[in-house]
């Protein structure tokens, strides 16, 4: 694992024949993901990115709290 200023690269990971990647375990320390923690799978034409699900929905819940009901 190599970091630079908040920045990390974990290595190479290889897609498999279902279609799965393994998240390296510096990746998975660094970002406390654990078995049964559900990722959200973010994407544009540049690339992808997995975000945990209760960070994701901590955003929308400040969101909505600014909105009237």
């Amino acid at each position: 694992m190599q970091e630079n200023d908040g920045k990390y690269i974990f290595g190479v990971v290889k897609v498999g024949d279902k279609g799965q990647i393994v998240i390296p375990r510096d990746a998975r320390k660094v970002y406390d993901i654990k078995p049964g923690d559900a990722l959200l799978l973010l994407g544009d034409q540049k690339g992808m990115a997995l975000v945990k699900t209760e960070i994701f929905q901590n955003a929308i819940d400040r969101v909505m709290e600014g909105l009237p009901k």
